[in-house]
């Protein structure tokens, strides 16, 4: 099962001809992602990796080749756009890699999207990895930079707003036997297209997942929401990290979306509401393996 793609997902990547883009589709091709376009306006007609077909524009890709998913590694100027033809093209999801997409492009874009079927995860996200079934778990769907071999197929679901983080917790994991039925990158911008309740509620509903770890940083309110929802609905073991507890008051730090104001948003009122939902919180990141170990019993 997992959640939002799987091993027969085909992806199609935006900006597969640049250094960044093309670095990690190869990656994901390497770990048997079904990677089966690119796009790069101009280059339609040429291949990258001597396989991938690239086309002029994401309508095309998709229609030759069936694509549901996009991966954005488009540059902050243009990614906005880059999001909008993926959604006028009709695919699924939209995993946006792209870092500094200025915010009032991001604020058009979520105007644009408003009834539209695409989802949108990230930006500024390491995208999401369900492992495969096969040797070193190899063969599933590898979408961004997560790196593909710390990850190993089982049953916790992970959503986080840090990548870093998500790699860390993924690890933590494979090196303790649990393996991972998807993990959601969901980005640290403030105007972004998917929240951890988002995953937390597909995450519930989905019966390979029999557990979750959540991880969130200060600023804004979404922990918080999610936390209160897991208390009313969510009956699977979970624990969660909050990063940012030591962050000197008033300062913002590294993510954009990571910004305390008005007394909200701080680590102390979001590790509160999470034990109030009776979720295990991880001491510090070394922790978070060690938190779910405790909340599963």
């Amino acid at each position: 099962m997992a959640i939002l793609v799987d091993e027969n997902t085909k992806i199609l990547v935006q900006g597969i001809t640049g250094s960044f883009g093309g670095r990690h589709a190869q990656l994901s091709l390497d770990y048997g992602t079904q990677l089966v376009a690119g796009v790069t306006p101009g280059k339609g007609g040429q291949l990258f990796a001597d396989q991938v077909p690239i086309f002029d524009t994401v309508s095309e890709a998709v229609e030759a080749t069936g694509a549901t998913v996009s991966a954005i590694f488009v540059p902050p100027p243009f990614a906005g756009d880059a999001i909008l033809e993926a959604v006028d093209a009709g695919v699924d999801l939209v995993v946006a890699i792209t870092e500094g997409i200025p915010v009032m492009d991001m604020m058009r874009v979520r105007a644009a999207m408003e009834g539209k079927k695409t989802r949108l995860i990230g930006p500024n996200c390491p995208g999401i990895v369900t492992p495969g079934l096969g040797k070193d778990s190899h063969g599933g769907c590898r979408i961004g930079i997560a790196p593909g071999y710390i990850h190993k197929r089982g049953k916790v679901g992970v959503v986080s707003r840090s990548g870093t983080l998500t790699y860390e917790a993924v690890w933590q994991l494979t090196n303790l036997g649990l393996g991972q039925s998807t993990c959601v990158g969901i980005g640290g911008d403030p105007i972004n297209g998917t929240t951890h309740l988002d995953v937390l509620k597909m995450f519930n509903d989905d019966p390979e997942t029999e557990a979750i770890i959540m991880i969130g940083e200060i600023g804004g309110s979404n922990e918080e929401k999610a936390a209160a929802w897991a208390k009313e609905n969510c009956k699977k073991p979970m624990a969660a990290f909050i990063a940012g507890a030591t962050a000197p008051p008033g300062r913002r730090m590294g993510h954009a979306g990571a910004i305390v104001s008005g007394g909200k948003g701080t680590a102390a009122a979001k590790i509160e509401a999470l034990r109030d939902a009776g979720i295990e919180v991880a001491k510090n990141p070394s922790d978070m393996g060690q938190a779910l170990v405790r909340a599963m019993g």
